[in-house]
C-alpha cells in the first residue's frame, strides 16, 4: 500500500531524514515513534506531498508522489499536529467547505459529511462555532474533514497533543474505529499512545530507522537473567557454549549472587541455560526471561544510536 525507500530531505546542511525506508501494507495501524526532531512529521509532510524529497521516493498505491501528487492526496487524509480550521466557522460550513474542496460531487456531500460525522461523533456539534468546541472535538472536527472522501490511509501527526486524559482516550477509540477500514499511520513521542493503538511501530532516531516491527516482537524478550552464588567459577564461559546464547555480561548482584544477563536468539533458549546450570552443579536462585518495556526499548536504541554516533566521529 504504502513504500518509502531511500527517504533523504535536507536543509541546508541539516539532514532531518537519512535514507529511511519501511512498507506498509493495507489495514492497521503503525506508529511512527521518535523524539522530538527524529524526522516524523518531515516523513509525513513529503508522504502527503507537502514537502519535496531531497531523495528517494514514496508511492501510495502504486502511485508517486513526487510525480503525481494529487494522484497520491486523492487516496490519504491527513491531519496535521495543528488542525487547520477556520475558527469563526460552524462545524457544518467547515465540511461543506472541505467536501467541495476535496471534489466530492454536489449528489454525494450530504452522505460524505453525514457519514464523516457519523464517525467521528460530531452530531450534536455541527451548529457549533469552532472557535467554541474544546481541542478534543476541534481534533474531532479535523478527522471528519480528512476522511471526508474515504481515503485508503489516514496520515495522523500527533492526534492527541494537548489532550487533556479524557480527551485522549476518546481519540484513540475513535482511531481504532476508523481502522477497521482504513490504514493508519500515526506518529507520537508518546510511548503509551504506540502501546494503546498501533499493531507496529517504526521507531526514528535523528532521521534513521532504529527499529522497524510488530509490537509483540519489539517487546519479546531476548534477554534472560541469571543468578547464581557468588563466587560460582567458569560461569560465562559455560553459558556461551549453550546453542543459542549470543552473549553473557555480568550485571549487578545482590548480596551473596552473581548476576549475569545472557542475550539469546529466543526465549526458548532458557531450559538449555537451566539444564547447563544444573550440570555445572552451580547453585541458582533465579533463572528469568527479561521482558522489556517499550519505554526500556526505545532507551537502549537511543543508547546504541549515540554510541554508534561517537564510534563514527572518532
Amino acid at each position: 500500500m504504502i513504500s518509502v525507500q531511500n527517504l533523504e530531505k535536507r536543509y541546508g546542511e541539516v539532514r532531518a531524514v537519512a535514507g529511511v525506508s519501511f512498507e506498509v501494507a493495507r489495514g492497521g495501524i503503525v506508529g511512527l515513534l521518535g523524539h522530538n526532531g527524529a524526522g516524523k512529521t518531515t516523513v509525513m509532510k513529503i508522504m502527503t506531498g507537502f514537502l519535496e524529497p531531497t531523495s528517494g521516493t514514496v508511492t501510495v498505491g502504486g502511485v508517486d508522489v513526487t510525480t503525481d501528487r494529487i494522484g497520491v492526496q486523492r487516496q490519504i487524509g491527513y491531519l496535521p499536529e495543528s488542525a487547520p480550521l477556520y475558527p469563526e466557522m460552524l462545524v457544518q460550513e467547515y465540511l461543506v467547505m472541505m467536501a467541495e474542496l476535496r471534489g466530492i460531487p454536489p449528489s454525494r456531500r450530504r452522505e460524505a459529511i453525514s457519514d464523516a460525522v457519523r464517525a467521528t461523533g460530531l452530531q450534536g456539534w455541527l451548529t457549533r462555532p469552532i472557535h467554541t468546541l474544546s481541542k478534543g472535538y476541534r481534533q474531532r472536527t479535523g478527522l471528519a474533514g480528512a476522511i471526508l472522501h474515504k481515503p485508503e490511509v489516514l496520515v495522523l501527526d500527533e492526534p492527541t497533543n494537548g489532550l487533556d486524559p479524557v480527551q485522549i482516550i476518546e481519540i484513540r477509540s475513535l482511531i481504532k474505529r476508523l481502522a477497521e477500514t482504513t490504514t493508519i499511520i500515526l506518529s507520537t513521542h508518546i510511548l503509551s499512545e504506540i502501546e494503546a493503538v498501533c499493531s507496529r511501530v517504526v521507531i526514528l532516531i535523528d532521521g534513521h530507522v532504529a527499529a522497524d516491527s510488530t509490537l509483540t516482537d519489539l517487546l519479546s524478550s531476548d534477554v534472560v537473567r541469571l543468578s547464581v552464588a557468588a563466587g560460582t567459577t567458569g560461569v560465562e564461559a559455560a553459558l556461551r557454549a549453550v546453542k543459542g546464547v549470543v552473549e553473557v555480561r555480568t550485571s549487578d548482584g545482590a548480596a551473596g549472587l552473581d548476576r549475569y544477563r545472557i542475550q539469546v536468539q529466543s526465549p526458548a533458549i532458557a531450559p538449555a541455560i537451566v539444564k547447563a546450570a544444573s550440570a555445572a552443579g552451580w547453585q541458582v536462585s533465579e533463572v528469568s526471561p527479561n521482558t522489556p518495556s517499550l519505554e526500556q526499548v526505545f532507551r537502549d536504541l537511543m543508547a546504541d544510536h549515540v554510541a554508534r554516533a561517537k564510534r563514527e566521529a572518532a
